[in-house]
């Protein structure tokens, strides 16, 4: 294949594998004797672009570039966000003297900023490069968890709390769209659900490690608790300075593929209908407003909201409500494992089903319901502490799988790498906002059924339950339309650019219901 040939494969409109050839758009420098009818330009292309070893073996080596690092990012995001659960049950409030109502303003403080900076964070990675922009970010929440474990009152604590919430704004939802980059839409959910396991891997490994560092209480005239939020901050600090050298870039510039690979990449997404791959997006306002335009906007918004605010509830209180069944500090800490194992089966069961499927809806439709009735467990007043602690298995089973699961629904359903990364974005954080809600419901007082806290989350899952319903509905109706128009011999005008432009709304693109 020649420079110029894999440069125009960056504009694909058609691969044909039969015929070993891509479809693109015509150059003033090619003479007319390769058009098609259509105006169009039919090209060889490398044999590697149509042999399916070559495709799997391609796979293979994106995988194994990405999803083990990139979870393990998450799980130390994750860890770090959620380990004041954990530094409380050794006495955090207690040393600094706070109130319960002081403690649920620092869990508080952290959500506002993770949510505002979400959308600018995105739009900065697609336009700055992922190796600066996410070891960057790394860098300064590390920095932010480090110097928790040395405040020494309330004041101190919300500050940090605070400035942990900006700097960790970035990366779930960067890591989510940046992943939408690299992958068909078939194969996203499973790489998203494994991505997003690390939560429940460091839900498990962050019980398991805070009772071990907790037994540092003293050392150095430090809490135990404040060698949790050191020694995490600290690991975090040397992954984000590795993250220099560990993060590649977008497909069409990544170092670590080579410029066949590179092209196979772009070749292989644009197939699959992401027509923005590899096609040069200037940033516009407008494609904020499109963003926000679009009814599937606020339909995704509402159902991550209501599986992002049982999501924080459950991960800020496990260890609190543990304990509340009559369990001493390191025994809470070791119940909190299995549940999030069990979730982490789920979740990683559910992307590859929902990808083998192509269905998103049904299996947000049943995970909600089981988390309904874990949740109900817990709430009825005659319930006993092992029947809530069941409870909490299916609450874990029910709602970790719908937040990669819709996330990846969202992915799969937006076209053009702006508009996808905003819509993200907008999704993933008035989802999080919500755990401002989620901080302030777990009252000390309401122990052990904690009837306010579980009869808010049940509220917000009844709202996903409902969203994912409407919007399965609704995705399927328009896909008949489509196919209908199609059938009317209706078609759309222009090339690949245009068809970049139109996004999800060409009338080829079909929707993941």
């Amino acid at each position: 294949m020649s420079d110029f040939d894999k440069h125009r494969v960056t504009h694909l409109e058609n691969l044909d594998h039969e015929k070993g050839t891509y479809t693109t758009s015509p150059s003033p420098n090619r003479d007319s004797s390769s058009l098609k009818d259509d105006g169009h330009l039919e090209l060889p292309i490398d044999p590697a672009l149509t042999d399916p070893a070559a495709d799997r073996a391609l796979l293979r080596k994106i995988d194994f570039r990405l999803i083990p690092y990139l979870s393990f990012l998450y799980l130390l995001s994750f860890l770090d966000r959620a380990n004041i659960g954990n530094a409380k049950i050794e006495g955090l409030d207690k040393d600094l003297n706070m109130t319960d109502q002081q403690y649920l303003w620092t869990l508080t403080a952290f959500f506002f900023p993770y949510a505002l900076f979400e959308v600018p964070s995105n739009i900065l990675l697609k336009r700055l490069r992922p190796s600066i922009w996410i070891p960057g970010i790394m860098l300064a929440w590390g920095t932010c968890m480090t110097l928790m474990g040395l405040v020494e009152n309330f004041s101190g604590l919300l500050a940090a709390r605070f400035f942990l919430g900006v700097a960790e704004a970035g990366l779930f939802p960067g890591v989510t769209f940046y992943l939408s980059c690299w992958y068909k839409r078939r194969e996203y959910g499973l790489r998203a659900a494994i991505f997003f396991s690390a939560a429940t891997v460091s839900g498990a490994f962050g019980g398991l490690l805070a009772a071990a560092i907790a037994k540092m209480d003293g050392i150095g005239n430090k809490p135990g608790w404040a060698w949790i939020f050191i020694l995490e901050g600290l690991l975090t600090v040397v992954a984000g300075v590795a993250s220099f050298w560990m993060v590649p870039d977008f497909p069409d510039t990544a170092k670590f593929l080579t410029p066949t690979e590179r092209t196979m990449t772009i070749a292989r997404l644009q197939a699959d209908a992401q027509y923005s791959a590899g096609v040069h997006e200037p940033f516009r306002m407008s494609r904020v407003w499109n963003a926000l335009r679009d009814w599937k906007t606020w339909m995704a918004m509402a159902i991550y909201m209501g599986i992002d605010g049982p999501l924080y509830a459950f991960s800020l209180f496990l260890p609190s409500i543990i304990k509340e069944l009559g369990y001493t500090n390191t025994r809470a800490q070791l119940l909190s494992v299995p549940p999030y194992v069990v979730a982490c089966i789920v979740t990683v069961g559910v992307g590859f089903a929902a990808d083998r499927t192509q269905r998103r809806g049904i299996y947000n439709i049943v995970c909600v319901s089981l988390a309904i009735i874990g949740y109900l467990m817990n709430i009825v007043p005659s319930s006993t502490a092992n029947v809530r602690y069941a409870g909490v298995f299916l609450a874990a089973a029910g709602v970790y799988p719908c937040i990669s699961n819709t996330v990846s629904w969202i992915s799969n359903n937006t076209e053009g790498s702006y508009k996808r990364g905003i819509v993200m974005a907008l999704a993933i954080s008035w989802g999080n906002l919500n755990g401002v809600v989620s901080s302030n419901i777990y009252r000390a007082r309401d122990a052990p059924h904690y009837e306010l806290g579980h009869g808010v989350v049940l509220g917000y899952l009844v709202v996903a339950l409902v969203g994912s319903v409407v919007l399965s509905s609704m995705l399927g109706r328009e896909n008949r339309r489509r196919e209908e128009r199609v059938r009317n011999g209706e078609r759309e005008v222009g090339g690949p650019v245009e068809r970049a432009e139109r996004g999800d709304k060409d009338l080829m693109f079909r929707y993941v219901v």
